[in-house]
C-alpha cells in the first residue's frame, strides 16, 4: 500500500514540474509567455513543445483560427468574455427600431497578440470587440432605410459594416474577415419572442 502511495505521489510531482517546465501549443494557437522580470515577451510560441522556466514564466494560449462572433436570441450575456452578443437594436434612416443578428468572422493577428495581453488583457472580448460591433451596428443601420437593409442593399450594408469595423479593430489586432448579416426585424419581434 506504502509503495503504490510513493508512486502515486511520485507521479503527481513529475507531473507538476513537467507541466511547469514543458508549453505544448496545439495547431491553430500561438503561446504568449508572461516573465516575472520582463514581463509579456513580444515573441510568441507556435505550434510544438516549449520549454519555459517552472515558476517565473507564465504561458497563454491564443485561438489564431477564424472565431466566429455570433449575435443570436440564443446568446447567453452572463459569459462576457465569450464570443457573441445578443441582437442589437438599432434606428434607421427612417426611423424604424430594428434588431440585427448576424455572425462576424473575426480573427486575431499572431504578431499583436503579445500587445493585446498586455494592452487590453484576456478579456478583449468584453472590452473592445462587444462595445464596438454594437456602436459600428447601429451607426451603419442609421445611413439606410428599413426596406433597403432587408432587401436590395443588405449587401452594401454588410459591406459598409465590415469597413467600419475593420477601421478600428486592424491597429488592435484583429482581421474582419466577413460580415454576414442573418435577420434583421422590426425590435418589437424580438422583444415578443423573447417573452415567450
Amino acid at each position: 500500500m506504502a509503495d503504490s502511495l510513493d508512486k502515486l505521489m511520485y507521479s503527481f510531482v513529475m507531473e507538476d514540474v513537467l507541466k511547469g517546465v514543458f508549453i505544448y501549443v496545439p495547431p491553430g494557437y500561438v503561446a504568449c509567455v508572461y516573465d516575472l522580470g520582463r514581463g509579456v515577451l513580444k515573441k510568441v510560441l507556435t505550434p510544438g513543445l516549449h520549454l519555459k522556466i517552472p515558476f517565473w514564466q507564465k504561458a497563454k494560449l491564443f485561438n489564431t483560427q477564424t472565431l466566429e462572433y455570433s449575435i443570436s436570441r440564443e446568446f447567453n450575456l452572463a459569459n462576457e468574455k465569450a464570443m457573441g452578443d445578443i441582437p442589437t437594436a438599432a434606428v434607421t434612416q427612417d426611423s424604424k427600431r430594428v434588431g440585427v443578428e448576424g455572425t462576424i468572422l473575426l480573427r486575431l493577428d499572431i504578431h499583436q497578440i503579445p500587445a493585446i495581453w498586455q494592452t487590453i488583457g484576456e478579456d478583449f472580448v468584453a472590452k473592445i470587440v462587444r462595445p464596438t460591433i454594437r456602436s459600428r451596428i447601429r451607426m451603419v443601420m442609421s445611413r439606410f432605410d428599413k426596406q433597403d437593409i432587408i432587401g436590395q442593399k443588405r449587401d452594401s450594408v454588410e459591406t459598409e459594416l465590415k469597413n467600419e469595423l475593420e477601421r478600428i479593430f486592424y491597429s488592435r489586432g484583429i482581421y474582419v474577415e466577413n460580415v454576414l448579416l442573418s435577420e434583421i426585424a422590426d425590435v418589437t419581434e424580438f422583444v415578443r419572442i423573447a417573452k415567450e
